[in-house]
């Protein structure tokens, strides 16, 4: 958390509200929530934002001067926000970074990570593509159905964990890949070797639907996700399985949603998905 919605939500406002300004200065609170290129942080003062977008869980900013661009990655982590000034942020020593823009319907875009599992990276675009090819597999919202069942064909393992490995698919987190398996009826330790094509098909098209849902309801505020301009994320309240251990299904099948803990919570209805179904 935040995850591929949430963080496709901050793009967005991102380029609503700051395409085209100037940045006027970047100000960085502590070394270490820059992981690589924090030499280059003179650069980018006086360039201005061309583009928002997000791959995977991140947020890339990308800026130009005089034809020439470097990039800003912004990796959320468990906790880590971007956030506009005209937001109140809870615990304002936990800003680390500061990026302030004219021309511009907000002033001042703000890293905020308290727990700092995330950090910031600023590249030039031979070192973004190394970063992108190391950290990331297909994007779920970008991949065409014959190629994730292809994706997944050649992968080995237990449906959950390969569908939250960032490096073959990314962006899926715990929350979605919970509410997406669910849906799809498939149990979190299924053997991806053992789903039919049909199955794999039924997965892409729930994973998708899920995923457009979420973005459109502005992610899921669970604990902490706030969008930048402090609205939080509703579609927690269509979450079916994530965080209900012990309650009935949703489905209305006679099965209780159970809980397990593995690395990650996992929740699911013995009925609506079992392990022995996969054909």
């Amino acid at each position: 958390m935040p995850e591929l919605p949430e963080a496709e939500v901050v793009a967005r406002q991102i380029r609503t509200r700051l395409l085209g300004a100037r940045l006027k200065e970047i100000w960085v609170g502590r070394a270490d929530i820059v992981r690589e290129g924090y030499t280059t942080v003179p650069w980018y003062r006086g360039t201005s934002l061309q583009s928002a977008k997000r791959f995977g869980k991140s947020v890339v900013l990308e800026f130009v001067n005089e034809g020439a661009c470097r990039y800003i990655v912004a990796e959320l982590g468990m906790t880590g926000l971007l956030l506009f000034q005209s937001t109140q942020a809870k615990h304002p020593q936990h800003i680390h970074v500061r990026l302030s823009f004219e021309g511009a319907s907000e002033p001042e875009l703000r890293y905020w990570n308290p727990r700092r599992f995330g950090r910031l990276s600023l590249l030039d675009k031979t070192e973004l593509e190394r970063y992108l090819a190391r950290r990331f597999g297909v994007d779920p919202l970008l991949v065409s159905q014959p190629d994730f069942v292809r994706v997944l064909g050649e992968r080995r393992g237990r449906l959950k964990s390969l569908l939250m490995h960032q490096q073959v698919i990314a962006g899926i987190g715990n929350i979605y890949a919970n509410e997406i398996l669910f849906r799809a009826g498939l149990h979190p330790h299924v053997q991806v070797s053992r789903l039919s094509v049909s199955r794999v098909e039924k997965l892409y098209q729930v994973m998708c639907e899920v995923l457009h849902e979420a973005i459109a309801c502005g992610g899921s505020s669970v604990r902490d996700f706030f969008a930048p301009d402090g609205t939080e994320g509703q579609y927690k309240r269509r979450h079916l399985v994530y965080g209900k251990g012990g309650q009935p299904c949703p489905n209305h099948c006679g099965g209780t949603i159970r809980r397990f803990q593995t690395e990650r919570s996992a929740y699911f209805c013995p009925r609506c998905q079992s392990l022995r179904s996969a054909t």
